[in-house]
């Protein structure tokens, strides 16, 4: 009798994303319950959002500018690892285990890692460029709806090839934006919700060119809908 493992063979990189939000969030808390780093680890998680978090003020600065240092690209692939405390982090963290293992199992692990670090970067740009007033985007949110996206699209793919109508494939995200949209009216938007959006946006639609077979099933939408 075959034991199953006890990750249900999760793929790999959706691992090591997992472990980086975990370690890095943990290092933090061991420092400020004073366990590392002493009195400099108390301000450990502060000066690490300060250099590797996303401000919508830089955002609209480098595009005014056209100017794009590579001190601040780092951000855009840094900041899905850093957190404001544990909670904010395990919630995410959660998400993207959890739709990690669903996309990982029918994605390659490049198409994976290509979806997360996508719908991060362009979320946070897009967040940044649409929010007159936006402050800091930290967290892996934005990254985790870009594979909520991924899992949207095979839902998707899954419902056209048996005919039942594919609106069905967006009840996550709906539902996920309906309690964004009820938190947002009872405690107020810290916008944070655009990056997220725009995440799922763009893993749905990268998911059509990283998908197996997506290339080719993306031509033939292309063609079908040409002809009506």
């Amino acid at each position: 009798m075959s034991v199953e493992s006890p990750v249900n063979d999760i793929s790999p990189v959706v691992v090591v994303l997992f472990a980086a939000m975990v370690g890095i969030e943990g290092v933090f808390a061991a420092a400020e319950a004073g366990m590392i780093g002493g009195r400099m680890g108390i301000g450990w998680r502060v000066s690490a959002i300060e250099d590797y978090g996303v401000f919508g003020s830089l955002v609209q600065l480098m595009w005014e500018r056209g100017e794009w240092p590579l001190e601040h690209l780092i951000r855009f692939v840094s900041y899905p690892f850093l957190h404001a405390n544990f909670t904010h982090m395990i919630f995410a963290a959660a998400i993207m285990l959890a739709l990690g293992k669903y996309v990982g199992d029918r994605f390659r692990w490049w198409a994976v890692l290509a979806v997360f670090f996508a719908a991060s970067i362009c979320g946070a740009l897009v967040w940044g460029l649409t929010k007159a007033d936006a402050g800091l985007l930290i967290g892996g949110y934005p990254g985790a709806y870009g594979l909520i996206g991924a899992f949207s699209y095979i839902l998707w793919v899954q419902l056209r090839s048996v005919g039942q109508p594919q609106i069905r494939a967006f009840q996550l995200i709906g539902f996920l934006m309906m309690i964004r949209l009820v938190l947002g009216l009872l405690f107020g938007s810290d916008g944070v919700w655009i990056a997220e959006l725009s995440g799922f946006v763009v893993g749905f639609a990268l998911s059509f060119i990283v998908s197996p077979g997506g290339f080719v099933r993306l031509r033939a939408f292309i063609r079908g809908a040409g002809q009506t």
